[in-house]
């Protein structure tokens, strides 16, 4: 196919999947993995190479995705009926108050959002969004939806996370460079997007069937001990005979997050030896959140009285609801593979390149157009620095202005998420929003804080000297 082909194919494989999710009510999962083939079967592939591109690209995403979403939902599961969440609930009601309480969010997914991949993130924290959604009876939405944003802003901009470690490596600028301009640009940002974006979390939002019965799950059960399944009933029994802290709920969110730092620089600043494999292993995200499994089990149930058998048997319970979240995250994995593999991201970038926009303006248009059209935030800045990289190279730009390109192509690839991006199936899911919903909140909120950034960028790239 020409190129003009190839990114008409790729704009009508959206539109198409909005009005199979929007106007005909397919299911999201079916509608992806239909589109998916088509776009596969219109753009040339091999009908050989169909089932190893589609179920290929499926099995990697949900590789990645379905263990860090099943123990987080463990891991959530345990902290909401053990009466742990609400406490921290209280805690933030009582200090901030209520009309405070999304921003104390915020700020905590600031501080876990930097040294944690952005759907572990977003899973460690639900637990919070619905002790918060259950104590104050709004919907998830109004809480999560900001705190996923500011880990999506984090997750773009800085290091160590995938996307902004291959553009600085393309673009051969320190790591250290851009954190300097990257971590307080975030910060402001963080802080203007929940500013300026208020009027769209005060729309109405719904909550799904499935996350309505998690958020009121251990309510239902405090009420009538029979509403609760007899594990669940003695789980929460335990939890009122001898109170969660704040202290133990805070350790358990806490302890992986600091596993995966302490994993992190041990890679990059010790010496090989045994402790420095030992670190490297428990901070690989999935082994972070199995070690913090075991301990949220010993910490809130066996030490509480409870038998094995009862903890596992609520451990397991979180599972099933985690089903369609992980197959749709997948489906769309595989459709913005698909994508990729196509060709559009090259026919878009090699049509935006001979465009003779400015560099800065370049970087950010580009990628942000790659991130529309393919998905993944981290494929985005690649495939933009795989393009632009040899370009820059020949500018000679020194380590500051190298650093606010990087920064202006993060900018762009977070903007707009919507139904090809994993992470916007991960977090409507997660709040219980619908895809119209998360359209209209979501992905304007995406947009808001990519332009935000972009404008810090372009003010610090006039003002800070060659």
């Amino acid at each position: 196919m020409t190129p003009f082909a190839l990114i008409l194919t790729g704009i009508g494989s959206i539109a198409v999947l909005l009005l199979l999710i929007l106007r005909m009510r397919l299911h999201p999962f079916v509608a992806l993995l239909v589109v998916a083939v088509g776009v596969a079967l219109l753009t040339g592939m091999p009908v050989a190479k169909l089932a190893d591109a589609v179920q290929g690209s499926m099995g990697r995403t949900m590789g990645h995705i379905a263990i860090i979403v099943a123990l987080g939902a463990m891991i959530g599961r345990m902290i909401d009926l053990s009466g742990g969440a609400a406490v921290v609930a209280r805690g933030l009601v009582r200090r901030v108050g209520a009309a405070h309480v999304p921003l104390a969010l915020v700020i905590s997914a600031f501080g876990v959002g930097i040294p944690v991949f952005f759907e572990v993130g977003v899973i460690m924290l639900m637990p919070l969004v619905y002790g918060m959604a259950r104590q104050t009876g709004r919907p998830p939405a109004v809480f999560g939806i900001p705190m996923a944003v500011t880990m999506l802003t984090v997750h773009a901009l800085l290091p160590p996370h995938p996307g902004a470690v291959a553009v600085a490596a393309a673009l051969d600028v320190g790591a250290g460079h851009m954190l300097l301009l990257g971590l307080p640009l975030a910060a402001v940002v963080t802080v203007l997007t929940y500013v300026l974006t208020r009027p769209i979390m005060a729309q109405p939002f719904g909550c799904s069937p499935d996350i309505r019965a998690v958020v009121d799950e251990a309510r239902d059960a405090v009420r009538n001990h029979d509403a609760a399944d007899g594990p669940a009933r003695l789980f929460l029994q335990a939890g009122q005979h001898r109170p969660v802290g704040m202290g133990e709920v805070i350790t358990v969110i806490a302890v992986p997050v600091v596993l995966m730092v302490a994993g992190t620089l041990a890679g990059e600043l010790m010496q090989p030896g045994r402790l420095r494999s030992v670190l490297v292993f428990a901070g690989i995200p999935f082994v972070a959140l199995g070690l913090d499994v075991m301990l949220c089990a010993w910490l809130l149930g066996l030490r509480r009285g409870l038998a094995l058998a009862t903890v596992s048997d609520v451990v397991a319970a979180a599972l099933p609801g985690t089903a369609i979240i992980i197959l749709i995250t997948g489906a769309g994995g595989a459709f913005a593979q698909v994508l990729v593999g196509s060709g559009v991201g090259d026919a878009l970038g090699g049509l935006l390149a001979a465009s003779g926009l400015p560099l800065l303006v370049l970087a950010f248009v580009l990628t942000m157009i790659l991130r529309v059209a393919q998905g993944p935030t981290t494929v985005a800045l690649m495939t933009t620095a795989g393009i632009l990289g040899p370009m820059i190279g020949r500018l000679h730009l020194d380590q500051t202005h190298l650093a606010l390109v990087a920064l202006a192509m993060g900018a762009g690839g977070m903007a707009l998420s919507h139904v090809n991006d994993a992470g916007f199936w991960i977090v409507t899911r997660m709040c219980g929003v619908s895809v119209r919903e998360g359209l209209q909140s979501w992905s304007i909120m995406t947009l808001v804080a990519a332009l935000l950034v972009f404008a810090g960028v372009a003010t610090m790239w006039a003002v800070l000297p060659a």
